[in-house]
Order: structure tokens, then C-alpha cells, then sequence
């Protein structure tokens, strides 16, 4: 049975007419037309489907719409201010850290939460919290650089 349902949506409350069980991912998608979180395995295994929050990283194939009640979300379309990228953004395309781009939204929402907790990891805490996210197009060496980049810009 169909009912209303209020959601924090990039600083925006949102309403949306669905059953609660229904997946976070299909209302990003079909309801809300933000379409940059993307459908990857439907098991919680690749990081495309990921979305921040309250801030922590969180896969959206595997969770029900009512789990987001109450919480902010943050999707890929809300991380830029604007017409101004985010850093991680912004070094994402520096170094050039992407290919067809598919798995790239997870990617740089995991990267943003991980430099809000940590703003100068190391390479192996990068290499960690980015585990789990699979990239097809095997641009690894470059999101851990383009990661380095947005910590150092966040330096100066």
C-alpha cells in the first residue's frame, strides 16, 4: 500500500507517493530523477548505487526508502554548490579519474565522507575506505591520486 513518504534530499525535503520497502535507489531514480546514483549489482557489493547519509556512506540497491526517513541524504547531484564542483569533483577530473564514469558518483561520495573524517589520509586508508567500490575500467591508480589531490587541496 502506497503512502506518503518525506525525505531530506540534498538540503531539500522531498515527497514521494510509494511503499515503504521499495529501494532508496529506485526513488532516487525514478521519483526524484536524480539519476548520477546508479544501479550496479542490486546486492550492495559495487559502490554504484552509493549515496551519503547523514554524511556515512551508504548503498542504496540494499535499502528500504523508510531507512532514510529522518536523515539526510546527500547524492552526487547535491555534492557541488552550484556551479561550483566540490573538491573531490574536481580532482576526479584533474587526474583524470574516470572512464565511462559508471561507477565514478559512489566513488567520489566515499571519497568526500572519507576526507570529512580523515582530511590527510594515507595511501592505504584511501586504498581502504575505497574498498569495495569496483571500477570495470580498472582506474584505481587514479582515483587514489585524484583522492591525494582533493586532501592536498583541502591543505591549502
Amino acid at each position: 500500500m502506497s503512502e506518503t513518504i518525506r525525505l531530506v534530499v540534498n538540503g531539500t525535503e522531498r515527497t514521494v507517493q510509494t511503499v515503504e520497502q521499495r529501494r532508496l535507489l529506485d526513488v532516487l531514480r525514478e521519483d526524484l530523477q536524480l539519476t548520477g546514483t546508479k544501479y550496479g549489482c542490486g546486492e550492495g557489493q559495487c559502490g554504484a548505487c552509493l549515496v551519503l547519509l547523514d554524511g556515512k556512506p551508504t548503498r542504496t540497491c540494499i535499502l528500504p526508502v523508510s531507512a532514510a526517513v529522518g536523515k539526510e541524504i546527500t547524492t552526487i547531484e547535491g555534492l557541488a554548490k552550484g556551479n561550483e564542483l566540490d573538491p573531490v569533483q574536481e580532482a576526479f577530473l584533474e587526474e583524470g579519474a574516470m572512464q565511462c564514469g559508471y561507477c565514478t558518483s559512489g566513488m567520489i561520495l566515499s571519497a568526500s565522507a572519507l576526507l570529512k573524517e580523515n582530511p590527510h589520509p594515507s595511501d592505504e586508508e584511501i586504498v581502504s575506505a575505497m574498498n569495495g567500490h569496483i571500477c570495470r575500467c580498472n582506474g584505481y591508480p587514479k582515483v587514489v591520486g585524484a583522492i591525494r589531490r582533493a586532501a592536498e587541496k583541502g591543505r591549502s
